[in-house]
């Protein structure tokens, strides 16, 4: 589905991401791992196209897409739910959800119950402002608003940070339902190890911008990754 291939990239003159690879397998989810400020948000931004590609290639479904637009990639199936959310806070939650829809044409201009059903809290708050909800609610608002376009690569940015546990569990749960179909790869850039280990079937960890870690779940050595986790 996903082939990130030796991309390097970064802001202005400062290089964050150095010959970075990443391989994302349809219908599976790859965790990205690191301390703060090592480039997990940055690689996202590289595939959605928020971050310029210094070098190499981001091929989804066998097109190189490294140089089109963030709409463009959007309605060719990427959808994001960044770190700290990032709703429009004076619009309603119905607003936000729509939102999503002309990010892709040929979709309908009505939400579909598969969101409702996934994140049952927010059909009951359809008309309240998307401020006014809690962390948690906002991040369920984030990932159905990018869900709402049918992507064909979900990206997660930190999706517990700040959350409460139970909604952390519903979102565990989300995430689980949208692997078990198949259809939908995601990247998921996560510091919560367990949460990532549960959910992942393949791990890269990144240091100072490098891979320097990688594999599949059920082969991963946790005390190696926390090495890389731990201040």
């Amino acid at each position: 589905m996903l082939q990130i291939e030796s991309v390097s990239a970064g802001y202005g003159e400062s290089k964050v991401l150095h010959d970075v690879s990443v391989r994302v397998e349809t219908g599976k989810v790859v965790s990205i791992m690191g301390r703060n400020g090592v480039g997990k948000t940055t690689l996202l931004k590289c595939v959605t196209g928020l971050v310029r590609v210094g070098e190499g290639r981001i091929l989804l479904d066998g097109r190189d897409i490294a140089r089109w637009s963030p709409s463009e990639r959007a309605a060719f199936g990427v959808g994001y739910a960044p770190q700290g959310r990032e709703i429009f806070p004076s619009l309603s939650v119905q607003e936000n959800l729509m939102l999503g829809l002309y990010a892709k044409k040929g979709l309908g201009r009505v939400i579909p119950d598969g969101i409702f059903q996934l994140f049952p809290v927010l059909k009951s708050m359809l008309k309240k402002r998307g401020g006014d909800l809690s962390g948690g609610q906002q991040q369920q608002l984030a990932i159905a608003r990018a869900l709402i376009t049918e992507p064909k690569l979900l990206l997660l940015d930190e999706p517990t940070e700040g959350i409460q546990p139970n909604i952390v569990q519903d979102i565990e749960n989300a995430i689980r339902f949208i692997k078990e179909q198949g259809t939908i790869s995601i990247i998921l850039v996560e510091q919560f190890l367990e949460f990532a280990l549960r959910l992942a079937d393949s791990y890269y960890v990144l240091e100072k911008g490098r891979v320097v870690a990688s594999g599949l779940i059920h082969e991963a050595d946790r005390d190696q990754i926390k090495k890389h986790l731990t201040v």
